[in-house]
């Protein structure tokens, strides 16, 4: 069992309480490897499985798997399986703190405060935007998408979705496209996965339509979103606020976007809490037992 990254500190020893010899992260023994785990947003493709000649079956750290190549697997004969809705809520909950923070104006309330700025009367923050009665957009309607409208619902905002199958919740208005939605909404938030459909989905149009008093917040993938677009918004005040947890290049973040003061920005936390590593734990674990008991991982992705 070869652990391709980083994962939960406590991974290795449950695997291997459960009977696994664990090959850690930078440790040599990988191509003798049968199974492994890896992030879903981490390149894994030709190389990767040439140099694991005995490898069967490969997991994934949570529901995405977009830079795995599912046809280099199956070349293979490497099953994949992921661990959808694992982290869900967490991503969720990270989505709502950014709207939060952006329709509240925290960061400028922060430096208001830091600053010394709040002694003198004369300069009070104005009133912020707020969340009640507020129309979220969602381009994506999966697990995320979905706990993202119950959360957003109880903030009493309005919510419309856009998504491949029309979004099944109460309250929740849909959209047969996502520049309808962004024409509509005041926050979008960005809850897809990338594929050759969505890949910089959110284009100049898109900004354009959001608007001088949108806000776009991204908690799935970085390419959902084209950067240079983006950052040409922010610059030219046609955007009122962006945060993301997720980047194209990741780590790497343009330097623009890093400087914009009504950016807030985070390293890819959206299910780094205990809580998603459980329960991704426990997938992991129920992945690798079925599949050596039945051939079939118990959340397979199709490979070919």
């Amino acid at each position: 069992m070869a652990l391709l990254a980083p994962l939960s500190p406590q991974l290795p020893e449950l695997l291997r309480a459960a009977g696994y010899e664990v090959i850690e992260p930078g440790q040599a023994g990988a191509e003798r490897a049968e199974a492994a785990v890896t992030r879903g947003s981490l390149a894994c493709g030709e190389l990767q499985f040439a140099a694991m000649p005995r490898l069967r079956l490969l997991c994934c750290w949570g529901a995405g798997r977009d830079a795995i190549d599912l046809h280099a697997a199956a070349r293979h004969g490497v099953a994949v399986a992921h661990a959808p809705g694992a982290n869900a809520s967490s991503v969720a909950d990270l989505a709502i703190g950014f709207l939060i923070a952006l329709r509240r104006q925290l960061p400028l309330a922060d430096r208001h405060v830091r600053s010394g700025q709040w002694q003198d009367p004369t300069r009070r923050l104005p009133a912020s935007p707020g969340l009640t009665g507020a129309r979220l957009g969602l381009f994506g309607f999966g697990e995320v998408g979905r706990r993202v409208a119950l959360r957003a619902q109880a903030l009493e905002m309005e919510v419309g979705a856009c998504s491949r199958r029309a979004p099944a919740m109460a309250g929740v208005q849909p959209f047969r496209d996502l520049l309808s939605l962004a024409r509509w909404a005041e926050v979008l938030v960005l809850a897809a996965p990338v594929t050759a459909d969505t890949r910089h989905a959110v284009d100049e149009a898109v900004i354009q339509a959001l608007g001088p008093d949108g806000m776009l917040v991204n908690v799935a993938r970085g390419a959902l979103v084209d950067e240079a677009a983006l950052c040409r918004a922010l610059s030219g005040g046609r955007l009122a606020g962006f945060a993301s947890d997720v980047f194209e290049h990741e780590p790497a973040v343009p330097q623009a976007l890093r400087d914009f003061p009504n950016a807030l920005l985070s390293p890819h936390i959206g299910g780094a809490t205990r809580a998603a590593e459980i329960a991704q734990e426990r997938t992991v674990l129920a992945n690798l037992q079925a599949f050596f008991e039945t051939g079939t991982p118990r959340h397979p992705v199709r490979t070919a």
